[in-house]
């Protein structure tokens, strides 16, 4: 995500700081403190698409003509006719809610083919193809993961899992994002606490998903990272009984209190943690993990829940991370929640009618679609079905001309930046899969 609204918390040494990218990536700009108007970004590509076997490239808009209608193969490419085959073979064994005849089957065909694409060998799933987007960002591919799931690709969300092992440290934090051949972080943003929240979910989401002899060796190899996470988490919050500290959340900016998006996805984790490490018999870890985690849930709720859930406790600003605190992140609707979610996004809404990442991000017209997606999961798994389909026709109407999902739409309704974002195709099959599947 490209910088938002300079607020005290987020300003690095006054006016004028660089604020660092955030939400499945995007480059470094600079971060204001005035509002700058309405933005006009362009569209770096309208989808990406495989020239060859293993060879995505971006396509430019001009260039459009060029995909194969239905696929991410572009004319001509080297094995055209094989690529176009196994991408429409893997859309026929997809659940009958993607392969329906519909508007909502198309866009679900799309966003599972933007995600597919946007695979690379060992488990590395980019958050786009974009230079500054071509890394591996744990919450995204978590939640790729989760929607390899849903539509029935349990086996293809392994390896996402494998990868997040791979890369923690030892100590159960994760890095902001990784270069995709997991050899460490491309830069020296700060290390984001949220992140071990979202590895632990996705590697509970896929081990109880797989048949039973490949998930109890997936949640085998996943033992160290729940131990680990489950230790950070504990050890940064007295047991859950206190809120962890500041770090960078999703919107990766420098924090100086702590983050409805980073508490909410620790609460997550240590229930994922516990199923994990239950289903590996170590039943004194688990019922740890789930100590800790029903304690931070507690803490969370009458910290956050009597103001509305805001980003931070001492103002009033909604932020997206509400949508955090539904299912399929929370395991049952809480009436609270339920309530904040329109309040939020009222609050939260831009020109084109997608919403910001929160009320205090920068004023410039866009309208952001993981954040809208977002919110559409969180209606979904809250019963307010209605406002789930309205947040999902918005994002269905703003895709770019081949279908693939951009990260951005400005205030006049023009898709922008990159496309695809695979964050927001995951949320969209999750959404999807919750309200069809």
């Amino acid at each position: 995500m490209t910088g938002g609204r300079t607020t005290r918390r987020a300003l690095l040494g006054g006016v004028g700081a660089l604020g660092l990218a955030a939400v499945g990536g995007g480059a470094v700009l600079r971060a204001r403190a005035e509002d700058s108007g309405p933005a006009d970004l362009p569209l770096r590509s309208v989808t990406v698409a495989l020239s060859a076997p293993g060879t995505p490239v971006e396509v430019p808009v001009a260039d459009a003509a060029r995909v194969v209608p239905g696929t991410r193969v572009l004319r001509g490419a080297r094995d055209e006719r094989s690529l176009v085959a196994a991408q429409r073979a893997s859309l026929v064994a997809a659940p009958a809610w993607v392969r329906a005849g519909d508007r909502w089957g198309a866009l679900a065909r799309d966003a599972l083919l933007d995600l597919q694409v946007l695979a690379l060998p060992d488990g590395a799933h980019v958050a786009g193809w974009t230079p500054a987007w071509r890394y591996v960002w744990p919450r995204d591919s978590s939640h790729v993961a989760a929607a390899y799931v849903a539509t029935g690709r349990a086996a293809q969300a392994a390896p996402l899992v494998r990868f997040l092992v791979r890369v923690q440290s030892d100590d159960g934090w994760f890095e902001a994002r990784y270069r995709p051949d997991g050899s460490g972080p491309p830069d020296d943003r700060q290390r984001q606490l949220d992140g071990t929240g979202w590895a632990l979910w996705a590697a509970a989401t896929v081990s109880t998903a797989l048949p039973r002899a490949e998930g109890a060796a997936l949640a085998g190899e996943c033992r160290r990272m729940a131990r680990r996470g489950l230790a950070l988490v504990d050890g940064s919050t007295d047991g859950g009984r206190s809120l962890p500290p500041a770090s960078p959340d999703y919107w990766e900016v420098p924090e100086r209190s702590v983050t409805l998006g980073t508490v909410a996805p620790l609460v997550l984790g240590m229930r994922c943690a516990a199923t994990v490490l239950a289903g590996l018999g170590d039943d004194r870890s688990a019922a740890r993990a789930r100590a800790v985690g029903a304690a931070l849930a507690s803490t969370l709720e009458a910290s956050y829940g009597p103001q509305g859930y805001p980003r931070h406790l001492d103002d009033d600003d909604p932020d997206a991370a509400v949508g955090f605190l539904a299912p399929p992140y929370a395991a049952a609707p809480v009436a609270r929640v339920t309530a904040a979610l329109p309040a939020s996004e009222a609050r939260m809404r831009r020109r084109a009618g997608g919403v910001a990442p929160g009320a205090s991000w920068r004023d410039d017209g866009i309208s952001w679609t993981p954040e809208t997606a977002l919110l559409a999961l969180g209606y979904a798994g809250s019963g307010r079905t209605a406002d789930a389909w309205r947040l999902l026709d918005w994002v269905e109407r703003h895709r770019t001309a081949v279908g693939s999902l951009p990260e951005k739409v400005l205030w006049d309704g023009r898709p922008a930046s990159v496309a695809p974002l695979g964050w927001t195709a995951a949320l969209v099959l999750l959404t999807l899969e919750r309200l069809r599947g």
